[in-house]
């Protein structure tokens, strides 16, 4: 096996595309939501992902690989992908881009949790238990506070973005822990988007109309989180993981919800209070000391 490499220059500037185009895609899924129905348009995303996918897959000769004792593990993945992306759409149906952004990044919190317990190799140092403590709190004060503005603060929408993290943070376990950490991260892919096509489109019947206000521009932001969200932005993270180490690649993570803040903030006209600032930077430290090194 190819050992990984330090982290370099194109890394780099991979991982902070790749984190940008992670951030504002919570502004992009608002957006949408503006012109069809959350889960209905998860489930376009996922479809349109799953051709794509397919496509970069066999143009580069790889076959598509169902080997004995995976698919099991697969058809939970993509339960779990289908899970996680429900509840982000219906989240950022409910509350604001910046609040969803907060609770919902805070999955490498819960990652470094679990992993505790369940992956060897793993166990929490002092520095990574203080990192989980603050964002923990973070998390929690973000959940609490309503921020003085209702309508645009729910309650219900904040629980639907830590079930999101959570489901998230159940997909990375089983991609680590099943049969199917022997296949390419691709495939992991593959498996995520074809199997939560039909669960989101079958679950959106019971959310009501699948079209609200559409325009045009409304389908171009479908087909923007197809192609450079799923088949670009999933495909690039995964490469990078494969490529370098994984705990400067996984630092990184810090930047999403720093960026999709402040694309609510942007773009969105999203009201950003000084109590939220800090809540923020909770998370943003504690994934930090999570993911740092630790010292030989």
């Amino acid at each position: 096996m190819e050992e990984k490499r330090n982290l370099d220059g194109f890394g780099v500037v991979l991982l902070v595309l790749a984190a940008t185009v992670m951030g504002t895609n919570q502004a992009i899924i608002k957006l949408v939501n503006d012109g069809l129905q959350p889960v209905f348009a998860a489930g376009l995303r996922s479809a349109g992902g799953t051709l794509l996918v397919l496509g970069w897959m066999l143009m580069r000769g790889q076959r598509l690989d169902f080997r004995p004792g995976t698919i099991r593990a697969g058809l939970l993945i993509g339960s779990l992908f289908g899970l996680e992306f429900l509840l982000l759409f219906l989240a950022l149906d409910m509350t604001t881009v910046i609040r969803t952004s907060v609770i919902f990044y805070s999955m490498p919190v819960w990652l470094a949790g679990a992993a505790h317990f369940l992956l060897p190799g793993e166990r929490l140092t002092a520095a990574k238990a203080l990192g989980l403590a603050l964002a923990f709190a973070g998390v929690v004060w973000a959940i609490v506070d309503r921020g003085g503005v209702a309508g645009e603060a729910s309650l219900l929408g904040d629980l639907f973005a830590l079930g999101a993290a959570l489901a998230w943070m159940m997909l990375v376990l089983v991609a680590r822990m099943s049969p199917l950490r022997v296949v390419s991260s691709n495939m992991q892919i593959f498996w995520q988007v074809l199997i939560s096509t039909p669960l989101l489109l079958g679950a959106s019947v019971f959310f009501g109309p699948w079209v609200r206000d559409f325009e045009p521009v409304h389908l171009f932001w479908v087909g923007y989180q197809m192609v450079v969200v799923v088949a670009v932005g999933f495909l690039v993270w995964f490469w990078l993981l494969n490529r370098y180490k994984a705990a400067p690649v996984a630092s990184f993570s810090f930047l999403s919800p720093v960026i999709g803040v402040a694309a609510g903030w942007l773009f969105l006209d999203e009201p950003l209070t000084a109590s939220l600032v800090v809540k923020l930077a909770l998370v943003a430290v504690g994934i930090v000391l999570i993911n740092r090194p630790a010292r030989r």
